[in-house]
């Protein structure tokens, strides 16, 4: 499980922004904060992985909680949450390494799928054992064998990286809830891969008849 620090001044936003990563598999959230000098406390206690960071708190702008956080060395990921449209913001919080960026107001969906991103880099980085530039590369997502310009709206080159490797390594077909298990995302999601490898022609489809139901349909990966 990844653990997730939730921070807004907003109770009731905080209380939403809960309710959505709780619906997200492989995510639950450890706490809630709503000063900076709160999210700084509940770090050192809880230990999060990962802190939805609001930028507006009624103490402090929020990246200086991340300057808070890397002087006392956690080493927690930032997610900043935040209705600032400002340029300037978004450079900062890519310089004081916020893993995404998100606009208010968002829905589910849209968090959802920064959430999978997140996972899956997180995954890959454990995973993926660096013998050159190539596999550097790689899991930062800069090239490989799936290119973030090939991929429809809403999927990531990471997660895409992680399903294609699931369905390489496996000898025989999976399906969609297969391969969901392997990769640690929802089945919906690995659909919404598994079809776009077989609509690229990377992947092929076969279908396997039950007593019952609808066929389930299996993903093999071209050689």
């Amino acid at each position: 499980m990844i653990d997730v620090l939730v921070v807004d001044d907003d109770f009731m936003v905080a209380r939403i922004h809960r309710g959505f990563v709780e619906r997200v598999d492989g995510f639950r959230v450890v706490g809630t904060a709503s000063t900076g000098e709160q999210a700084v406390a509940a770090v050192d206690e809880l230990r999060p992985d990962l802190v939805l960071l609001d930028l507006y708190l009624p103490d402090m702008f929020g990246l200086d909680v991340v300057t808070r956080l890397r002087a006392a060395r956690h080493d927690c990921d930032v997610l900043v949450i935040s209705a600032a449209r400002e340029a300037e913001a978004v450079r900062r919080a890519v310089r004081y390494g916020a893993v995404n960026y998100l606009l208010k107001p968002f829905g589910f969906d849209e968090l959802r799928t920064r959430l999978e991103q997140y996972a899956a880099r997180r995954n890959a980085l454990r995973a993926t054992t660096v013998a050159d530039q190539a596999d550097v590369d790689r899991v930062l997502s800069r090239t490989g064998a799936v290119g973030a310009q090939a991929l429809p709206r809403g999927l990531s080159p990471e997660t895409a990286e992680l399903v294609e490797r699931s369905l390489r390594e496996h000898d025989g077909t999976l399906s969609a809830s297969e391969c969901a298990d392997r990769v640690g995302i929802s089945r919906v999601s690995a659909r919404r891969y598994l079809e776009h490898f077989a609509d690229t022609s990377r992947a092929e489809v076969g279908l396997r008849y039950g007593v019952a139901g609808r066929p389930e349909r299996r993903y093999r990966w071209r050689a």
